[in-house]
């Protein structure tokens, strides 16, 4: 009897099937928790670890480990953070809005996972437009596709207390703002000298697309 040996390429295979497992469990466990009222509170105190959890995963299957992949991370972080201290603090680029306590601790009024949140959406929909050779067409695909998604996290987020709006409106200069902070990110991610492909990209964009869509029906806002 031959003794079975896995080829060289079937863990990589495998731990990438664990991965996608992983983000169904995360994602739907999040979406069923959050849309039953017994259990929201519970699930809205979990909101940060699961924005932590994404990031784990984004860092766990990415590739391009070198010199440049850091300074487009911290620059992704700071570039977002920075913009919505300016929103919070000025009304500028988004417009007068405030954050509510769902997102976990804040430095100087913004919660400090914002700007996780700004680096996981760049890198993503960086990632899905990475093979477009145009950088600056790249980066206004990517910038396009964060703003999409922007539109649809807003009505959860302001029926989760994520943030609140000025008189409850959510004024069209938000999503302005956000492509433009978007492309700028966008274009630093294509302009960083790191191997941009990762496996598990498209399976989280997707599942944070799906989850925020079910979110917008289930919560009736």
């Amino acid at each position: 009897m031959h003794k079975y040996v896995p080829s060289r390429g079937e863990p990589r295979v495998s731990r990438l099937l664990i991965g996608k497992i992983v983000v169904v469990a995360l994602y739907l466990v999040g979406v069923v928790g959050l849309s039953l009222p017994e259990y929201r509170e519970l699930f809205l105190s979990l909101t940060p670890a699961q924005l932590l959890a994404t990031l784990f995963l984004v860092l766990f299957y990415h590739k391009g480990w070198n010199d440049a992949f850091p300074i487009y991370a911290a620059a992704a972080f700071w570039l977002g953070f920075g913009s919505e201290l300016v929103g919070i603090h000025t009304g500028y680029l988004y417009g007068d809005y405030v954050y509510g306590q769902t997102l976990g601790p804040k430095l100087w009024e913004v919660p400090i996972v914002i700007g996780v949140n700004w680096f996981v959406l760049s890198y993503l929909t960086g990632t899905v437009f990475h093979k477009i050779p145009n950088d600056y067409y790249a980066a206004f695909l990517g910038a396009l596709a964060m703003t999409s998604l922007d539109y649809i996290i807003e009505p959860v987020a302001v029926a989760l207390d994520f943030w609140v709006w000025k008189f409850d409106i959510i004024p069209p200069g938000n999503y302005a703002g956000w492509f433009g902070v978007s492309f700028l990110i966008h274009l630093i991610y294509r302009k960083a000298n790191f191997e941009k492909s990762n496996p598990l990209a498209v399976w989280l964009l997707m599942a944070m697309i799906l989850f925020f869509t079910i979110l917008n029906f289930t919560l009736e806002v």
